[in-house]
């Protein structure tokens, strides 16, 4: 009988260990987030133009950025994936881009510039809907202007 609650309780704490760090581990598209924008702030002072697939630390094939107010539905609609970690964009300025590969997130930007030390704008003439959102292909011309404000570091092809 006492072996029987040892292996019990052994497996209960292994469960319990095994259910901590699987809610420890970030998403793929968290650390592909994070490692943007390293890659972003440690852009050259001097530098006035970037390539975007040069600084993206990781595989993509399409991005989607998306219109303030534009809802979930439409947004997975709109990449084709629904995954739970989603915001809608509620004000102007803010970033909300969802990098692809192989039709999979890879990569998702939210938020404002100002609190997440850089910010990526783009505007291409492929618009999918006037009102909710650009995309932009990886075989595209990727030159993006580098500004830079306030320890900001903002990333346009406008």
């Amino acid at each position: 009988m006492k072996n029987k609650s040892k292996i019990a309780i052994v497996a209960i704490v292994i469960v319990c260990i095994f259910v901590f760090f699987h809610l420890l581990k970030k998403d793929l598209w968290d650390v592909n987030a994070d490692l943007l924008k390293e890659e972003v702030l440690s852009i050259e002072p001097s530098a006035k133009t970037v390539n975007l697939q040069d600084i993206t630390p990781f595989e993509w094939d399409l991005a989607y950025s998306f219109a303030p107010y534009t809802t979930k539905d439409t947004i997975y609609e709109t990449v084709g994936y629904k995954w739970d970690h989603i915001s809608e964009t509620v004000n102007e300025g803010m970033n909300q881009i969802v990098f692809l590969k192989d039709k999979k997130v890879v990569c998702y930007l939210y938020g404002y510039p100002e609190n997440n030390g850089y910010g990526i704008f783009f505007n291409t003439q492929n618009k999918i809907d006037e009102t909710y959102s650009s995309v932009l292909s990886s075989e595209d011309d990727l030159k993006f202007e580098v500004q830079r404000s306030d320890d900001v570091v903002i990333l346009s092809n406008n």
